[in-house]
């Protein structure tokens, strides 16, 4: 199974799978928590360049996400989202709150 989660200084990179649903949401939710609430996590980068389907649950894993980090002074973005997903992130509002990238910010070193 491909490396999903990569930590980079304090930056945490999850790499989505092709369909964000129910079940990879909750796995993704739960692993993701624990890094950020274990390390030193400033950044919380969610890779979509893999990703062709995003549910609701995949939605409601971003929201929470973003709400965790900023409660710990962090910051979340979204990056390689195709057209698809990106509408998705359109159409839900998560785009006003999370930064979407085409590629990786240059803020974050990597």
């Amino acid at each position: 199974m491909e490396q999903l989660f990569t930590i980079s200084g304090t930056t945490l990179i999850i790499r989505l799978p092709a369909e964000l649903d129910h079940h990879s949401s909750e796995k993704i939710r739960l692993e993701a928590d624990r890094l950020a609430t274990g390390r030193n996590i400033r950044w919380m980068l969610f890779d979509f360049g893999q990703t062709v389907f995003m549910d609701s649950s995949g939605i409601g894993m971003l929201i929470g996400r973003y709400k965790m980090m900023r409660f710990l002074g962090g910051n979340v973005a979204a990056v390689r989202a195709n057209e698809q997903i990106q509408r998705v992130l359109t159409l839900s509002g998560i785009d006003k709150v999370i930064d979407v990238y085409e590629g990786i910010p240059q803020q974050l070193n990597l």
